[in-house]
């Protein structure tokens, strides 16, 4: 497991007796509660700003991922890095958007989070799994790409077939994603819609041009 960089100097310096872990819980905490005074006073007190929990969660990743914009703010006020994954290959952006947290999606990317990146799941297809149609559009706005695909062949029209997402879909056709696409196990949309009963979008999907 790896622990932040600054905590034996921060719990033999500032202060003492205090038990490591202690400090990361209070961390956690604090990012959990929405308590951004908290957040701000311990990295002011030498906590990494790029702090990892055992799954690799930055705590960018953790504020985006619970939709906290004020610490999000501030963690990239402090160069909080926005190329970092955890140990499933998560962003920040991701976890933004698949919590549906546009504002949070917003403020990442103009701070310079990567849209299309170059391997691994895209923000996209997260967002497109829950059926964040806001958080889709902007993504496309920003320069998504429409027809990426995940490590198993998985795009965002796929998940959001799957999942019964009709208003996510008919944006995704607008904006021209390949009806035809096939995962790993050779499946289309319109499959994926068939197996999982969402009738409504098969038909919208059909009426696009797909076929069985």
């Amino acid at each position: 497991m790896r622990l932040f960089r600054r905590l034996a100097l921060l719990c033999a310096l500032l202060i003492p007796g205090a038990a490591c872990a202690g400090i990361y819980d209070d961390m956690q905490k604090a990012i959990n509660e929405n308590d951004n005074d908290t957040v701000i006073q311990l990295i002011r007190r030498g906590m990494d700003v790029d702090t990892v929990d055992q799954a690799g969660n930055t705590l960018l990743m953790i504020a985006s991922r619970n939709g906290n914009g004020n610490t999000v703010e501030f963690l990239l006020r402090n160069r909080a890095n926005l190329l970092k994954i955890n140990k499933y290959g998560d962003s920040a952006l991701m976890l933004a958007a698949l919590k549906g947290h546009l504002q949070i999606a917003t403020l990442l990317v103009a701070a310079g989070a990567e849209v299309n990146p170059d391997e691994g799941w895209t923000a996209l297809i997260y967002a497109a799994f829950e059926g964040h149609t806001e958080v889709v559009r902007f993504l496309l706005e920003k320069g998504a790409d429409v027809d990426a695909q995940s490590p198993v062949g998985i795009t965002a029209l796929m998940v959001a077939s799957r999942n019964g997402h009709l208003e996510t879909v008919k944006l995704l056709l607008n904006e021209e994603a390949d009806y035809e696409m096939t995962n790993q196990d050779d499946d289309t949309a319109l499959d994926l819609a068939i197996a999982a009963g969402k009738e409504e979008v098969a038909n919208v999907l059909r009426k696009a041009g797909a076929s069985e």
